[in-house]
């Protein structure tokens, strides 16, 4: 049973998990839908765009349209910022790991 703390935490999870792979390359939406769920993370496109745009607001990702097969798709990479607050998330969560034995 998920509760309300329990998703709160995978958000952060979550988070994580799309500024790391928008340091590796640009994605769109529907390929990092794929690839959470490729890791146990089960959300609707109405749950992930808001994290996007969330994530864009505050300045960590910049957003890029493309027209791809004659449809625009919108593609999301990493800001300056956005990898400061990537590799201080990388050190937490080491530092974690290391006090819970992981």
């Amino acid at each position: 049973m998920e509760t309300k703390v329990i998703r709160k935490l995978f958000l952060g999870f979550i988070q994580v998990h799309i500024l790391f792979h928008a340091s590796q390359e640009p994605f769109f939406g529907v390929w990092m839908l794929e690839e959470l769920q490729r890791h146990g993370y089960r959300l609707s496109a109405g749950t992930l765009y808001p994290i996007l745009h969330d994530l864009e607001a505050g300045g960590l990702l910049k957003r890029e349209q493309r027209v791809v097969e004659g449809r625009v798709r919108k593609y999301y990479t990493i800001t300056a910022k956005g990898s400061e607050v990537l590799e201080e998330a990388k050190r937490k969560a080491r530092e974690l790991l290391k006090e819970i034995g992981g």
